[in-house]
């Protein structure tokens, strides 16, 4: 137990360090302060006639600092990206008529993303053929459909487990029956 408490706290300290190091990385005076270090390398070439020790001094502080950095962004970058979920989440699990099968779609295989992309390209192209503002959602908008998709098994993520319990693009109701005005 105590070790656990040790681990959070060393995380939680590498998590600020991390972002305070990422936030003063981002910033004109770091850019600034590493421009006039190459500067200064590169205006001391002469005074150590270029040697191997003069590069090697460039080489191993960019290598350095580059490997440490990767941590640093790779870090920052999940938070962000962990946020921006939780953001989109909470607007797909408020938004009437968003379908909630897609709230954390990010944990699913590149092949299930990948037939997801394909029904939003397929809903993109129906929402050509219907009228302006009428709403299409992904989920199949047919009771009797939605019933049977309800006895169907799912996947412990909340998806098809195969291609035959996936339902169709379907159009709401409201939709139905319009067509788009065509442009004369």
């Amino acid at each position: 137990m105590a070790r656990m408490k040790e681990d959070s706290r060393i995380e939680e300290l590498f998590a600020n360090v991390a972002g305070k190091i990422s936030q003063a990385t981002g910033s004109f005076w770091t850019f600034s302060a590493a421009f006039a270090v190459v500067l200064v390398w590169a205006a001391t070439g002469p005074i150590f006639h270029y040697s191997e020790t003069w590069q090697l001094v460039i080489n191993t502080g960019t290598t350095i600092v580059t490997f440490l950095m990767v941590f640093i962004i790779q870090h920052a970058q999940n938070k962000d990206m962990r946020a921006v979920q939780l953001k989109l989440n909470e607007l797909i699990a408020a938004v009437e008529g968003a379908s909630n099968r897609l709230i954390d779609v990010e944990d699913l295989s590149d092949h299930e993303l990948e037939h997801l992309y394909t029904r939003f390209r397929t809903l993109a192209e129906t929402a050509q053929k219907v009228s302006h503002g009428a709403k299409l959602t992904i989920d199949d908008s047919d009771p009797d459909s939605q019933d049977a998709a309800r006895t169907k098994p799912r996947a412990a993520h909340g998806h098809a487990e195969s291609e035959a319990d996936k339902k169709p693009v379907g159009i709401k109701r409201e939709a139905r029956g319009r067509k788009k005005p065509h442009n004369h």
